[in-house]
């Protein structure tokens, strides 16, 4: 780490940690350092932080890191990680909640259905509901766009932002968010339901996900989105009865492992890291998966989780 980059880091309520490992924040435990890790106290914490970080300096803000590969190299300049001045979770008028970007997404749904508003979807999915809203994170048909209101957000100018649905772009597992934009809560609506409904919905959920689904294991969920269908026309559409699990599975990749990574032999389109994995391990993994599936059915898989840092 540089001097020039030292001094040029503004003076802040939260807290600084150099050369912080993220294995250990990562849910696939593995990655390498940030070369900062700011945690800002608080919003306007956060805003007066980049306001006065000089615009040359990389800024890239994780959560949970339930859907990112943190890769070996580590990840340059500051890594921003909201805590605990942005996980509190308000029940509004309306049907409507207001969760902070660090708050879990399973703890909405329980809070939200204690109130009797349904957003239990929620309930299955890792995360927080930043990058919910980042990614526009559902399951079972019900997406975050569907219950979504607005968020509140800070830009890398450090100006204080209200985003809109059309502001936030929605698409499948996607947004066409500006990456420069860092949410900081979201206001969510659900139907109106009786508690006790809302939570033996959440618990069956639960219970199919743990049929089905690799959730002992160290993962990041679905590896790669649902390829699009096509039209009569030969177009690409967003019809996605397609499921990538099928045609890793067509391909003879379930159970398939590079290093310490494996493609889980429960839900092909999970990927494990079964022990000792690196980070390489399960981006090679990855890319292999690709290359034989368009070898075998001459479709494209388009990774679902998100890889950043460097390659060591």
């Amino acid at each position: 780490m540089n001097k020039t980059f030292l001094e040029n880091l503004p003076d802040v309520a939260g807290t600084y940690t150099f050369d912080r490992p993220l294995a250990d924040l990562s849910w696939l435990k593995v990655g390498g350092p940030a070369e900062v890790l700011f945690q800002p106290a608080d919003v306007a914490d956060l805003q007066s932080f980049l306001k006065n970080l000089p615009m040359g300096i990389p800024v890239m803000p994780i959560g949970v890191c339930s859907n990112l590969i943190i890769r070996d190299g580590g990840i340059a300049g500051v890594v921003i990680r909201m805590g605990r001045g942005f996980n509190g979770i308000e029940v509004l008028d309306g049907n409507r909640v207001r969760a902070g970007s660090a708050a879990l997404d399973a703890h909405v749904a329980r809070k939200a259905a204690a109130a009797g508003i349904d957003l239990g979807f929620l309930r299955t999915i890792p995360g927080a509901i930043g990058g919910a809203a980042k990614m526009n994170a559902g399951c079972y048909g019900v997406y975050t766009a569907d219950v979504f209101v607005e968020a509140q957000g800070v830009t890398r100018a450090g100006e204080l932002v209200t985003l809109s649905k059309a502001d936030m772009g929605f698409a499948y597992r996607a947004t066409t968010l500006p990456d420069g934009i860092i949410i900081t809560s979201v206001i969510l609506e659900g139907p109106s339901g009786d508690p006790q409904s809302i939570e033996a919905k959440m618990v069956d959920a639960l219970e199919k996900r743990a049929a089905t689904q690799p959730v002992k294991e160290r993962s990041c969920g679905s590896t790669f989105r649902n390829p699009a269908g096509f039209s009569s026309t030969g177009q690409a559409d967003d019809v996605h009865d397609l499921k990538a699990w099928k045609v890793i599975d067509d391909a003879g990749l379930r159970g398939a492992c590079v290093g310490g990574a494996q493609m889980s032999q429960m839900h092909p389109n999970f990927m494990i890291n079964k022990g000792g994995a690196t980070a390489a391990d399960l981006e090679d993994l990855g890319e292999k998966v690709r290359k034989r599936v368009f070898e075998n059915s001459k479709i494209t898989l388009e990774w679902e989780i998100m890889r950043v840092g460097k390659r060591s």
